[in-house]
């Protein structure tokens, strides 16, 4: 069984961390335009974090396929990070696109 080296865990898990965070202030940009009834701009910024989100997706997808393959996957705590930073990003995203309409109902659309 190969094991995957620490550098190489670690730069996944800031991969993951770097787009997650990214898509998480999208996904804030976006609330803030819902609040002030830009529907547009929010749309722009909800797909600005899913671009972000699904770059997330795939350095985490490539983990475990190496996973799956034999891989011997050391667990750092920056990784456990990682992991929480996208799946609350996510958790987020889903938040928002449920607060939509009611935004768009006090705005009147």
């Amino acid at each position: 069984m190969t094991k995957m080296d620490n550098e190489t865990s670690q730069l996944v898990a800031f991969n993951i961390i770097s787009f997650s965070g990214m898509a998480r202030a999208f996904v804030h940009e976006a609330m803030d335009a819902m609040r002030e009834g830009d529907f547009e701009l929010a749309a722009t910024k909800m797909q600005e974090a899913e671009d972000q989100l699904v770059e997330a997706h795939k350095s985490q997808t490539d983990l475990l396929h190496q996973f799956a393959n034999g891989v011997e996957i050391e667990i750092q705590i920056i990784m456990v990070h990682a992991q929480d930073h996208l799946m609350t990003t996510m958790t987020l995203k889903e938040v928002a696109e449920e607060l939509k309409p009611i935004y768009q109902k006090l705005h009147g659309c």
